[in-house]
C-alpha cells in the first residue's frame, strides 16, 4: 500500500507522534507555532508534512532506513530464508532502492514476541524506518496483517508485499494450524475441567441448600407443636 495518501492525523494521533499532550498542540495552534488543519465540520487535524516541517525534515531528504524483513519458523529453514533474502534484493536492485538493513527472523508467525521482529515495529514508532519488504504477508506475521500494515502507515511506514507464495512454505502453514488447534484443545480440556468443578460446587451447594430447608421445616414444625402444647395447657 502506498502511505503517500495517508496523511491526515487527528490531534491525539499527532500528539503521540511528536511525544507531546493535546494540550500542548491546542497551546501551539493558539500561538501560531503549530497551526492545526481544520475540516469543514472544524475539526483539528495534521499531515505528516507538519510533523516533517516540524523535526526540520525535508520529503526529498528523507533519510528513514529501508529494511529487508525475512522469517522462517526454525533454523533448520535457513535455505529458506536466504531465499527470502535473495529474492527481495533481485527486487530493490530491480527498482534501484537501496536497502540499509536486512533482518533475518526465526520464530512462529504466530510469535507476537520475536525479538527482531518487536525492535522493527519499535524503530518504526520512533521513526527510523521509511519502507519494510516482505515476500509474503504471512512473512511478516501469520494473522492480523492489515492491522500491522495500518499501524505502520500512521507513521508514514510503507510495507511492500513482494509476494512470491513459493517464499511462504507450506509446512510453516501447518505447523501454525496445529498449534492453534493445540491450544483451544487446551481451553476446552479447561472448561471442562472447570465445568466439573462448577458441578461438583453446584451439587454441594444444592445439598446446603436442601439441607437447609429441611432443617427450616422441621423448625417451623417445633414451633407450631409448642403452640398447640401452651394452647392445651
Amino acid at each position: 500500500m502506498n502511505t503517500s495518501n495517508i496523511t491526515n492525523y487527528k490531534p491525539k494521533e499527532f500528539a503521540e507522534l511528536l511525544n507531546v499532550t493535546v494540550k500542548t498542540l491546542q497551546r501551539w495552534d493558539r500561538e501560531k507555532t503549530l497551526v492545526a488543519n481544520r475540516t469543514p465540520t472544524n475539526r483539528r487535524y495534521y499531515t505528516y508534512d507538519q510533523y516533517l516541517q516540524f523535526k526540520g525534515i525535508g520529503r526529498d531528504a528523507d533519510s528513514r532506513k529501508i529494511v529487508i524483513y525475512t522469517r522462517v519458523s526454525t533454523r533448520n529453514q535457513t535455505d529458506d530464508l536466504e531465499n527470502q533474502v535473495d529474492f527481495l534484493q533481485t527486487y530493490v536492485n530491480a527498482k534501484g532502492l537501496i536497502v540499509d538493513e536486512v533482518i533475518r527472523d526465526y520464530g512462529s508467525g504466530l510469535n507476537y514476541n520475536r525479538k527482531k521482529w518487536n525492535q522493527l515495529l519499535g524503530e518504526v514508532m520512533e521513526n527510523k524506518v521509511k519502507m519494510i519488504l516482505v515476500s509474503h504477508k504471512d512473512r511478516f506475521v501469520r494473522f492480523g496483517f492489515d492491522w500491522f500494515e495500518k499501524f505502520c502507515n500512521k507513521f508514514n511506514v510503507e510495507i511492500v508485499v513482494v509476494k512470491n507464495d513459493k517464499l511462504s512454505p507450506h509446512e510453516e502453514l501447518v505447523q501454525d494450524i496445529v498449534r492453534i488447534l493445540h491450544v483451544f484443545s487446551c481451553r476446552l480440556y479447561g472448561l471442562r475441567k472447570y465445568k466439573k468443578q462448577i458441578e461438583g460446587d453446584e451439587a454441594i451447594a444444592k445439598g446446603i441448600q436442601d439441607r437447609n430447608s429441611t432443617d427450616y421445616r422441621a423448625e417451623r414444625e417445633d414451633n407450631s407443636l409448642n403452640r398447640h402444647s401452651k394452647i392445651s395447657v
